[in-house]
């Protein structure tokens, strides 16, 4: 997460240690920062600050309904990973993609 923000966020890159900050709860991201999450998810930034059941116009916001908060703890987990690790772990989950397919 922290390197795909890093690409669209014009300032100071951020860590990895402060992603999964943001991710657990443990932090908020500035203002500035909270803007280029939010045009990267495609969701209004006060969502993303205030929260809420559905965006203005009513709907889910696509970009998040598909993640359930185990789905971003386990991403937090496999960035925790070193690079070896994260490579045997994305490989893995191909493989029972391309399984899952096959039936």
């Amino acid at each position: 997460m922290a390197r795909e923000f890093n690409i669209r966020f014009e300032g100071r890159p951020i860590t990895v240690h402060a992603a999964r900050k943001w991710l657990v709860g443990e932090a908020i991201p500035t203002q500035e920062k909270l803007r280029t999450l939010a045009q990267w998810l495609g969701v209004p930034a006060e969502w993303l600050r205030f929260g809420g059941v559905s965006t203005p116009g009513g709907e889910p916001p696509a970009a998040l309904a598909k993640f359930e908060s185990s789905d971003v703890k386990l991403i937090a987990d496999l960035q925790r990973l070193d690079t070896h690790h994260q490579a045997l772990a994305r490989e893995f989950i191909r493989m029972l993609v391309r399984m899952n397919r096959s039936k």
